[in-house]
């Protein structure tokens, strides 16, 4: 763990909003950690279910929707900000997310006192046009950047010209407790596979994360159905809209799987069902910024299938932790499901590599370790 700054900077984190998600998790994660250090911190959003969890991790929690997009939400929005600068002497302010970067950029100008300003970089934002540029240019107004993923820092570079050496790369963890196999009971497991109607010789397979058309969840079925010479089931672990469920079950359905394959919506026992499962997969269409839901996979044994572009180029190693097929090919995703069943000990043994490797690399410790390096640069680099 890092050493105290000199003086411990009071910081303030601003994003849209506490629901339960990547960016909100990160934060309350960040909270723990500044709490642990003895840094009185604080969190402005416009309320959610996390907000308890902030609170309870050791921060106060503001209620301001600066996720607003309007010009005028985001200048009252900043004026509220300022007020907060100036009442709780912040020294930095980390904004994760577009909005609330515009609400806090502005409110740093208005505010009477100092104050530093940072982001994170949490994804690949739309950038097809000078306006949307323009937008997004806010998330670079501070003489640091934090990104999430190494694809992300070279983005933020190619894309905007940031300098590489202003860029801090923050890779998201897994708490190796919570993701810890040897902590999953062999009953636990098999409960889990009685849950979902799965036999003793039928491979589970799951895949984690919200369930919308980019995410690649047709391209998964589609690929299944070319193994319906092979036992498995999928179970599918998340929320979606009421029209891509829909299409989704569609299409199930149009190849007949609707026996083999659960929409299990959103489970709060991931480890325990990533425990039970063969085979992971994430199989977005579109590059993931980071994909947590891959390391997370790894971290409990289970190999992983993943599309090779964005963030899964650094979190899978072809056969060594899984395996990278093109996205959206369907025909590609079958031969490497296909491969992957061939040898279950070959399973094994990927799983555990993919262990080893997510604990040496992307532990939340090691992420939030690099994300205050930002806060001790800012405090050293300006007066």
């Amino acid at each position: 763990m890092l050493s105290p700054v000199h003086v411990s900077p009071r910081i303030l984190q601003l994003l849209p909003a506490l629901g339960d998600g990547g960016v909100e998790r990160s934060t309350v994660e960040m909270v723990g950690y500044l709490h642990e250090q003895g840094i009185i911190n604080f969190v402005a959003s416009g309320g959610g279910d996390l907000v308890a969890a902030v609170e309870a991790g050791g921060a106060r929690h503001v209620t301001i929707p600066v996720g607003r997009k309007s010009p005028i939400a985001m200048i009252r929005n900043a004026f509220a900000v300022a007020r907060v600068i100036d009442r709780e002497a912040i020294d930095i302010l980390h904004a994760r997310s577009r909005a609330p970067a515009w609400a806090g950029w502005l409110a740093i100008r208005l505010a009477h006192r100092p104050c530093r300003f940072l982001t994170t970089f949490h994804g690949v934002y739309g950038h097809g046009n000078a306006l949307k540029r323009l937008y997004n240019r806010v998330m670079l107004a501070g003489p640091l950047v934090v990104a999430n993923s190494e694809f992300i820092r070279d983005h933020i570079e190619t894309v905007y010209g940031f300098p590489k050496d202003r860029i801090i790369v923050a890779a998201r963890g897994i708490e190796p407790e919570l993701f810890d196999p040897a902590h999953i009971s062999g009953e636990q497991r098999a409960a889990v596979r009685r849950e979902f109607g799965i036999g003793a010789d039928e491979p589970m397979l799951i895949m984690v994360g919200r369930v919308t058309s980019w995410k690649g969840h047709a391209v998964l079925v589609d690929a299944l159905a070319r193994l319906a010479d092979r036992p498995w089931r999928l179970v599918l672990v998340g929320s979606g809209s009421d029209g891509v469920i829909a299409d989704l079950k569609t299409r199930i359905d149009g190849h007949g799987l609707s026996e083999r394959v659960v929409l299990a919506g959103s489970r709060r026992d991931v480890p325990v069902l990533l425990a039970a499962a063969d085979l992971a997969f994430s199989a977005s269409t579109r590059p993931e910024a980071f994909g947590r839901a891959a390391i997370e996979a790894e971290a409990m044994e289970t190999p992983v299938i993943a599309t090779d572009h964005g963030g899964s180029r650094e979190t899978v190693l072809p056969g060594r932790t899984g395996w990278l097929v093109t996205p959206g090919d369907a025909e590609a995703m079958a031969a490497a499901i296909r491969e992957a069943l061939s040898s279950p000990d070959r399973l094994k043994e990927i799983g555990k590599a993919g262990r080893a490797f997510v604990l040496e690399n992307y532990t939340t410790a090691r992420m939030l370790e690099q994300e205050f390096s930002a806060y001790r640069r800012l405090m050293d680099e300006t007066p």
